[in-house]
């Protein structure tokens, strides 16, 4: 199945910019079931598609055989129309989605976990304190937002925290949140769980190779879409199956192309940050900018992310 449609049988505001949509089928069948971490596509006409992390906050339980799908969805104020779209719905309008896939597993374990909201980046992480909390897993909760309004599911955190979540408001503390000091403190070998604004996110990668941390102690998941950077020029993908070249132009991606051209690459999050696109590069040298690759796998050129990378050669020639 890949895709299937629902109806958005709830609409609630949450915050200013932030409202929560329910999604169900219009006959009431169960939907495909998902774990901790996983979202969902929602496929918007004219738009493309756009990826929304599923929330439970009442037991790890109800995502095996649920009937509904809940989601909440940010007013981007540069929004290039999937926020906008979708704050236009009400109940009764329908939509194609995509069933859960999830590149932020919570992973298995016994061991302390500590997770890191910004902003609408609390999604994903609610459901996996509530199954941190139905396993009886020791868990840090950290929630930052601009300000005490802007933060969404605040009763729910606090509920499925025994309210110990460290809530952070800019506007309150003077200051922003101290992602720093978090990570500088944490025990070793304790796992962080991240989701919030690119920038996050890219601090804390930053810092956790500074901090000397191990690959894969640090956990996120990013929806920001690649932006096109200022001095990004043409090049060429040869691909070596059937020789067949395409020419990449500045805004537009491998993957962009190849897809237009009808070839079929797999791939998932279109990010970076899930490695489901990742390719070996036979002749050339890629432009790293995903988030996945070590700075030694950036550093052979062996493979890239066909999804954001782009090339500092002329020519590049991909197995595929």
């Amino acid at each position: 199945m890949d895709q299937f449609e629902v109806v958005v049988s709830k609409v609630e505001a949450l915050t200013p910019r932030i409202s929560e949509f329910v999604l169900a089928r219009a006959n009431g069948a169960p939907m495909p079931g998902w774990a901790a971490g996983a979202h969902i596509d929602v496929h918007l006409p004219d738009v493309g598609r756009r990826s929304y992390s599923l929330i439970e906050t009442a037991s790890p339980r109800a995502t095996e055989h649920p009937t509904s799908y809940r989601i909440a969805v940010l007013q981007e104020s540069k929004s290039q129309g999937g926020s906008t779209y979708m704050h236009g719905l009400k109940a009764g309008d329908r939509l194609t989605i995509s069933p859960p896939a999830n590149n932020f597993p919570l992973h298995a374990g016994a061991g302390e976990i500590v997770l890191v909201a910004g902003g609408i980046g609390i999604t994903p992480l609610l459901t996996m304190a509530c199954e941190l909390g139905a396993a009886e897993r020791p868990f840090a909760f950290h929630y930052a937002g601009r300000s005490r309004s802007e933060l969404a599911f605040l009763g729910e955190v606090e509920r499925l925290t025994g309210a110990k979540a460290a809530i952070h408001a800019d506007d309150e503390a003077g200051r922003f949140f101290d992602l720093e000091g978090l990570m500088t403190r944490l025990a070793a070998d304790v796992p962080l769980y991240l989701c919030g604004p690119l920038p996050m996110i890219e601090a804390a990668i930053v810092l956790a190779k500074r901090l000397d941390w191990p690959q894969g102690r640090l956990h996120f998941e990013i929806f920001s879409a690649p932006e096109e950077k200022s001095g990004d020029s043409s090049f060429e993908v040869e691909l070596k199956s059937s020789g067949r070249v395409y020419a990449i132009p500045p805004g537009k991606t491998i993957l962009d192309v190849l897809i237009e051209a009808g070839e079929d690459p797999m791939h998932d999050c279109k990010r970076g940050d899930c490695g489901i696109c990742q390719t070996a590069v036979l002749e050339g040298i890629p432009d790293h900018r995903d988030y996945i690759l070590s700075d030694s796998e950036k550093a052979s050129n062996k493979v890239m992310q066909i999804c954001v990378s782009r090339a500092k050669t002329a020519r590049l020639v991909l197995d595929l």
